[in-house]
């Protein structure tokens, strides 16, 4: 009979195990790694601090879980895990979870069969990847330039960000805490590129995640009457270099499924689908 497992925060102490651990699949567990890096450190702007927990058997580590500012869920873990950590999950009123799709459906089933959920949002989205060699880099359009986010595109970022959300069908961040909001995207400043067209910003994109394991773009978001010119594809080409320039093994990010013109445009550039998600924003009934 297998042993009974324990949960518990994670400690600063073990962030080099627990990152150890993460990075035997380091392309799936990506964004845990970066969220285990930061515990212990002050929360970023806008955001909780970051909290992990894990699931330990005999000492040994059976699984990771994010809980916040998101809830994720390690590539490994199983029910059993999942078990163990649910009354720090269950002590979350509001969250949003996005992880592997079997792995959040195992933890959304369990989590409203002991306490009221109701959720807010509820997707799925696939994951792509490119790797140094299979990246086929798009053109600067004319009249465009590609170069790094600075404190005056604040604006133009937080309309980005708060249109990028509403075109996802997320809750419009403005109608809870404006102030909030606006302090989150400029704390991000630093991990945006933007493309600059005939003096506007027409596109915006983040690495939020910049590690030697691999680069996470979130964010991506072209002006509507930008569109269909080349701008999202020589913002994502530039990133996607910026990142091999600096080492990184890989550039992900993930497609809500449906948005068919997204997936295309990665597709030419040598994306490729490597998991599916799921994501769910969730509240007390």
């Amino acid at each position: 009979m297998a042993s009974a497992l324990t949960a518990d925060l994670v400690r600063p102490s073990e962030r080099r195990e627990i990152l150890a651990h993460l990075g035997r699949d380091a392309v799936s567990n990506l964004f845990l790694m970066d969220m285990a890096e930061r515990v212990g450190s002050r929360a970023l702007p806008g955001e909780l601090r970051t909290e992990l927990a894990v699931a330990r058997r005999r000492g040994a580590i059976a699984g990771v879980a994010g809980l916040r500012p998101s809830v994720v869920l390690d590539a490994e873990v199983g029910a059993d895990a999942i078990e163990a950590l649910l009354p720090f999950f269950e002590a979350l009123g509001v969250g949003l979870m996005k992880s592997g799709a079997a792995a959040v459906e195992e933890l959304w089933a369990r989590l409203r069969r002991r306490s009221p959920r109701r959720a807010l949002l509820d997707r799925h989205e696939t994951a792509y990847l490119v790797r140094p060699s299979e990246l086929r880099p798009a053109p600067t359009p004319p009249g465009a330039r590609l170069r790094p986010a600075c404190e005056l595109d604040l604006g133009p970022l937080v309309i980005a960000a708060r249109e990028s959300l509403r075109e996802e069908g997320r809750p419009d961040p403005f109608a809870g805490d404006a102030r909030g909001f606006r302090r989150w995207v400029r704390g991000r400043v630093g991990h945006a590129r933007v493309v600059e067209s005939h003096g506007r910003v027409v596109f915006a994109g983040y690495a939020d995640v910049q590690r030697p394991e691999g680069w996470l773009l979130q964010g991506v978001y072209t002006w509507p009457d930008a569109r269909g010119q080349g701008h999202a594809a020589a913002g994502v080409s530039a990133l996607c270099r910026e990142a091999f320039e600096a080492g990184a093994d890989h550039v992900q990010l993930a497609v809500v499924e449906g948005n068919l013109t997204a997936e295309r445009l990665y597709q030419r550039l040598g994306f490729e689908p490597f998991a599916r998600l799921r994501t769910i924003l969730f509240s007390d009934a």
